[in-house]
């Protein structure tokens, strides 16, 4: 079947006649650009979800009827894509329709070049869109965009071009639609995504002096011998004197001392 691309001016309107689509986000990467999330929210006959399940983003990337899911990013020559991808036969008849939104991490889509969203036949192999259509921010300070939507018309679907901004990001854009968004929780997320400070080098500890024993001035140590001592207990350089006395120093015989003659008291009798 040759499928003709409908190029989307915003507010106009395309038949889809699929049961099944592809709705792909396609931007130009930039320095100044992190990151862009393609998100998808079902909603009610009264605009509104049902429950938080019927947001699928990038940490609830399929919604529990499995009839819409998150395909994820791809690198292609002309750039980056993000896909959602809708089951529009299987859906429950409760979903009146379905919003293709993108969200860029707070920074505002001013930054964000050749925005782009594609609706696809997913039965269909070839690359021809159903519809393309450039989403233009209005102001450029928008964070998060409805760049287009899925809808019910009598017993098909169609595909709007929307193209309608929030400046608070997807955080706003989902709670406008019924989503419960735990503030405190939200900020702790944006808190964890800041980059730790770096540590501060810790500074060498001052070397401690000795404390006195029992509140006596310290003693200064004396300097260690040279040759250690045996058991712990210091050497003496040299032999020290018995029992305390003095000894004698070294005697060295006189070789021409000769003994006294004997007196008579020594003869023998």
């Amino acid at each position: 079947m040759t499928v003709m691309t409908h190029t989307m001016l915003k507010g106009s309107n395309v038949a889809l006649e699929a049961s099944a689509v592809r709705a792909v986000l396609r931007w130009a990467p930039s320095s100044d650009v992190p990151d862009v999330d393609a998100s998808a929210l079902l909603l009610g006959a009264d605009g509104r979800v049902r429950s938080d399940e019927d947001f699928v983003f990038f940490n609830q990337p399929r919604h529990p009827s499995g009839k819409v899911w998150r395909l994820g990013k791809k690198r292609l020559a002309e750039g980056l894509t993000d896909t959602i991808q809708a089951d529009l036969a299987g859906l429950d008849q409760a979903v009146a329709k379905i919003l293709i939104v993108a969200s860029a991490e707070d920074v505002p889509f001013a930054h964000v070049r050749s925005l782009r969203i594609s609706v696809y036949d997913a039965a269909q192999s070839g690359d021809k869109p159903y519809a393309v259509f450039d989403v233009k921010p209005e102001t450029g300070n928008e964070t998060a965009l409805i760049c287009g939507e899925l809808y019910r018309r009598k017993d098909g679907w169609k595909f709007r071009a929307v193209g309608e901004g929030y400046l608070n990001g997807l955080v706003g854009l989902a709670t406008d639609f019924g989503i419960s968004v735990d503030e405190s929780e939200a900020k702790e997320e944006a808190a964890a995504a800041q980059p730790a400070p770096a540590p501060v080098p810790a500074q060498p500890a001052a070397p401690s002096e000795p404390q006195p024993a029992y509140g006596y001035p310290h003693q200064p140590a004396a300097p260690a011998p040279a040759t250690q001592p045996a058991y712990g207990y210091p050497q003496p350089a040299s032999p020290g004197p018995a029992y305390g006395y003095p000894q004698p120093a070294p005697h060295t015989p006189d070789p021409n001392f000769k003994l006294p003659p004997q007196g008579p008291q020594f003869i023998g009798r």
